[in-house]
């Protein structure tokens, strides 16, 4: 008998790993989806994302205080009393507020001056590659997915690359925290990372007020913003606000793309074999890998006045889930959605970077840094392979970011010909 969406349990943890016959019978029966129980509407259409993004009065960004979930205990409480609070910034505020943030960070992440780093991406890239290829085998997503995009947003926000471990450490107890699945035992240890970051960004932030250098920390820390009360420097909270945003979002997802996307190659033998014979269509594979892995998997409006999306009546004050994950496999916009062509025309229509003023910054980065990684594992790695036996292939428990545990490779050097 076929399902019904009623048949899943979005929250829990089988769903939240293998999600997508959840998706497409959600899309199918019930694109605007009241999970059970609860206040959140459940968005998973390509157009009603899109809409809703668009329209940032009726369904706001300012979601911050309504997922706190339980109460968390005291202990947690006394450990983050011991940070420094944590103001809204760039996701959870609307316009115009919103702006003031947005508009320092544009032009650092502008494609021209993306571009720009190519060179120096391709410098780390090799780098990482030459520490691996001599081995025949790694974890890709502990010795390249996790360290190319840390030292990548490392670098430019100014942050010393001998701390690149401690870096995704505490990123990950960022991303924790965002996700919503984490027991009494990871709450509190999110909490002591999270604070113990805190501290270490504050002093690197007043370093850099008193001696500028060329890195994002500095411009971030004596550019002025224009407050509704006057221009002036942001606090140190906003200043914690915002990079660790910049922080989270500079690597987590990247190195969620690019372990999905390598491990979709390795099990589509020919879509590997198309990117070899033609490694023109690699920026295009990366489009698709985006799609296909929507490392984003969903985030968050809250809605602002009685609404209704697809006839379906939203009271005032509902939660959506937009969920990128199930619009980026939606058939009436991409042909048989589920199958991975890096040849796909319409690749880039996917909306795993958001859309709308809150499109997320740090795109054309992303983007490039697959692209690079992508043409040399392919011009230096050969016969890549699941290494037998060490893989399940169980993403992190995480109900807005999608990405792998590990993923364990086998692969020989491949013979450069002049």
């Amino acid at each position: 008998m076929a399902k019904c969406p009623a048949d899943f349990d979005f929250f829990s943890p089988e769903v939240i790993e293998s999600p997508f016959e959840f998706y497409k019978v959600v899309r199918e029966q019930a694109p605007v989806y009241q999970l059970p129980e609860t206040n959140i509407f459940f968005l998973s259409r390509w157009e009603d994302i899109r809409t809703v993004n668009r329209d940032t009065a009726t369904f706001s960004n300012d979601f911050q205080d309504v997922l706190q979930g339980p109460d968390p205990s005291d202990e947690v409480k006394a450990i983050y009393a011991s940070g420094y609070a944590q103001p809204p910034t760039l996701l959870t505020l609307d316009p115009p507020e919103h702006k003031m943030y947005r508009s320092l960070i544009n032009k650092v992440f502008s494609a021209k001056r993306v571009e720009t780093m190519r060179p120096y991406m391709e410098k780390v890239v090799d780098e990482l590659l030459d520490d691996m290829l001599e081995k025949g085998e790694c974890d890709f997503v502990h010795d390249f997915a996790t360290p190319l995009p840390v030292y990548v947003i490392a670098d430019q926000l100014g942050v010393p690359r001998e701390d690149l471990r401690r870096i995704k450490t505490w990123s990950d107890a960022f991303a924790s925290r965002l996700g919503g699945m984490a027991d009494e035992q990871q709450q509190l240890e999110d909490a002591r990372l999270i604070v113990e970051w805190q501290h270490y960004m504050a002093d690197i932030i007043n370093q850099r007020r008193a001696t500028p250098q060329d890195d994002m920390i500095s411009d971030l820390a004596n550019n002025m913003i224009k407050h509704p009360d006057g221009e002036r420097l942001m606090t140190m909270e906003e200043l914690l606000s915002m990079i660790e945003q910049l922080l989270v979002a500079g690597n987590e997802t990247t190195t969620s793309s690019l372990a999905g996307g390598l491990l979709s190659l390795i099990q589509l033998q020919d879509q590997m074999q198309l990117l070899l014979d033609d490694p023109g269509l690699i920026d295009n594979a990366v489009e698709e890998m985006l799609r296909m892995e929507s490392p984003s998997a969903g985030l968050w409006r809250l809605v602002t006045t009685d609404t209704a999306i697809r006839g379906v009546s939203i009271p005032k004050g509902s939660l959506l889930m937009l969920r990128y994950a199930a619009a980026n496999r939606d058939e009436v916009v991409f042909e048989q959605p589920d199958q991975m062509d890096v040849c796909r025309k319409n690749a880039d229509e996917h909306i795993a970077f958001g859309y709308g003023i809150h499109f997320c910054p740090g795109a054309f980065l992303g983007r490039k840094e697959m692209q690079v990684a992508f043409q040399k594992i392919l011009e230096r790695m050969d016969n890549i392979q699941l290494a037998p036996g060490k893989n399940d292939l169980m993403h992190s428990p995480n109900m807005v970011l999608r990405g792998l545990k590990e993923l364990h490779i086998t692969y020989d050097k491949r013979e450069v010909t002049a």
